[in-house]
């Protein structure tokens, strides 16, 4: 009995550390060529947010480095912070990843954050008592003693959920090779938002072929 209840704990454990990050849809050209293999990425999380800009792209960077592919990212590239007014150029653009000698550019776009109210139902616990004394010995002490140990009612949970889209494009025929769009639910906070979504973008990348194990 113990080590079946250990089993489920150790499942549940597992699960309240899987990541918040869920592949809704995902794209792949047909016209990359078998033997194409690209060396260097050049990263950018189009956001105006600094913070989350540089955890995803870092992120991201450090996933790659490990499997051997360079990488440079626009937070290390540009100097400077670009506004909605203040765009860079095309030219200041591919430029800037050819002086990087990227092959291929990795973009990450918000496209829409929104809020889920859901239902969280409640549960009873049965519990048969293997001793007796103590609370046990007038009704209202027992009552007073199990009733909020036993009954736990539902309540309405409001979650944050925001959905992504990742694409990879060929750096000299600035063609779309690969495209894939994310939801996030409920992130603690940008680190670990920025985890999550590494580790299911490259899954998702090595799933589709694109990218190699």
């Amino acid at each position: 009995m113990k080590t079946r209840i250990l089993s489920v704990l150790f499942v549940l454990f597992l699960i309240s550390c899987g990541t918040n990050t869920q592949i809704v849809g995902a794209w792949t050209s047909e016209n990359i060529p078998a033997d194409k293999s690209y060396k260097k990425v050049f990263i950018a999380a189009l956001t105006p947010n600094t913070n989350v800009q540089n955890a995803v792209e870092n992120n991201l960077a450090s996933a790659a480095r490990e499997r051997g592919i360079e990488v440079s990212t626009s937070g290390q590239t540009f100097s400077k912070s670009f506004t909605l007014d203040n765009q860079p150029t095309k030219t200041e653009i591919l430029d800037k990843v050819k002086a990087q000698n990227a092959d291929a550019i990795f973009t990450v776009t918000l496209l829409d954050k929104e809020s889920e109210t859901r239902y969280v139902p409640g549960s009873t616990t049965y519990y048969r008592p293997m001793t007796y004394g103590g609370y046990y010995g007038n009704f209202y002490s027992y009552y007073n003693t199990m009733y909020p140990m036993t009954y736990d009612p539902g309540y309405y949970k409001t979650d944050k959920v925001y959905f992504l889209e990742s694409n990879l494009y060929d750096a000299s025929s600035e063609e779309l090779i690969w495209s894939a769009q994310s939801k996030t639910t409920n992130p603690s906070n940008i680190d670990s938002f920025a985890r999550d979504y590494t580790e299911a973008m490259i899954k998702e990348l090595v799933k589709d072929g694109v990218l190699k194990e």
